[in-house]
């Protein structure tokens, strides 16, 4: 028996060993440019967002993050979900005026270099759209999704 769970631990440990040989090792340049830029981050979780880009997922002031790097280290974008209850008033008026009647399906704060914007996904009916709001309340990305966009999300 003992022989039994020693093998099967063995078989384990080198299933998981081969699993994590497969995956790519995030650049150094990333890691580095990472710890600077979020020094407290907790249970950090990479992934590949696209050929150039780097996606971390990590916990930090009791949220959940994700932030986007390129291979050598810029940062992109650092983003993460809100509450309804915590968008600003001033965003609130821009959903009710120019987008009456759409529901809130995510809401999401976003830094770039570019500045900050509020992300929302939004749904009337059949019609979903992406919108990005800034501080202000000026719409800066107003686009709408296809029914198929949003199942491959």
């Amino acid at each position: 028996m003992k022989t039994l769970k020693l093998v099967t631990a063995i078989l384990l440990a080198a299933g998981i060993s081969a699993c994590a040989q497969n995956k790519k090792p995030v650049p150094t340049a990333i890691q580095n440019a990472f710890l600077v830029k979020f020094p407290d981050a907790k249970k950090v979780k990479w992934d590949k967002e696209n050929k150039m880009e780097w996606e971390a997922e990590f916990k930090m002031d009791g949220k959940e993050y994700s932030a986007n790097f390129l291979a050598d280290g810029t940062w992109k974008e650092t983003e993460y979900e809100i509450k309804k209850a915590a968008i600003p008033a001033t965003i609130k008026q821009t959903l009710d005026t120019e987008f009456a009647g759409y529901e809130i399906e995510e809401a999401e704060f976003s830094k770039t270099a570019d500045g900050q914007v509020y992300e929302f996904e939004i749904e009337k009916g059949k019609t979903n759209m992406e919108v990005a709001i800034d501080k202000s309340g000026k719409v800066v990305k107003r686009e709408e999704q296809q029914e198929e966009e949003k199942d491959n999300d």
